[in-house]
């Protein structure tokens, strides 16, 4: 059976601004969608279009299919990644460390580890993710370059094992609480501090 799309969600004229209200109510029922339990697999447009209360040509006029709406989607809940200042790499990196694993939406408390599985299972979901990530880790591997050339680093580094060793231990505590004791709060400048010291250049 054809999409019944209501008459607002009929094409509108060229120029005509799209609605921001419609836009948010998309994303938000992707988000409550997966944080109930649907899987990325199984979650559909219809089932997505029903709880944002609008017709799915309204969606496929955003968003081409379901894996573009699903990266904003985990985009949004994952916010916008901290701007480095440029004035000092540890500072950046500290200001980097600390955004790895945080979520403001308390939402990524149950979606984020429900996706591990998925992106081991199936290579589209592991390409979403790694669309997802690779921005923010262009930002971390800009700073330890940038290190890099102003002789503050060695300029020897491997920055890809670097940005595993900057990044691993904040998603280990703050996805599986791997160890009670320690401080989340302070924890990325200990990281960022306990890896400058190997790789900082000699003076």
């Amino acid at each position: 059976m054809a999409d019944m799309t209501p008459t607002a969600d009929a094409p509108r004229p060229p120029g005509r601004p799209r609605s921001v209200r419609a836009d948010e109510a998309i994303i938000d029922a992707t988000l409550d969608l997966l944080a109930e339990g649907s899987t990325v697999e199984a979650i559909s447009i219809e089932a997505i279009a029903g709880r944002a209360g609008v017709g799915k040509a309204t969606i496929y006029r955003r968003w081409p299919g379901k894996d573009a709406l699903l990266r904003d989607a985990l985009r949004t809940l994952k916010g916008t990644p901290p701007t480095p200042v440029g004035r000092s790499v540890r500072d950046d990196l500290v200001m980097l460390v600390g955004a790895v694993g945080h979520h403001i939406d308390p939402r990524a408390a149950r979606i984020m580890p429900c996706l591990v599985p998925e992106v081991n299972r199936s290579p589209e979901q592991y390409e979403l993710y790694q669309n997802i990530v690779e921005p923010r880790r262009q930002l971390m591997r800009d700073v330890l370059r940038r290190g890099m050339h102003s002789g503050e680093l060695r300029g020897d580094l491997d920055v890809e094992l670097v940005m595993a060793l900057l990044t691993g231990p904040m998603l280990l505590q703050r996805m599986l609480r791997w160890h009670p004791d320690l401080d989340e709060a302070t924890m990325p400048e200990r990281v960022v501090d306990t890896v400058l010291a190997g790789i900082r250049a000699p003076d």
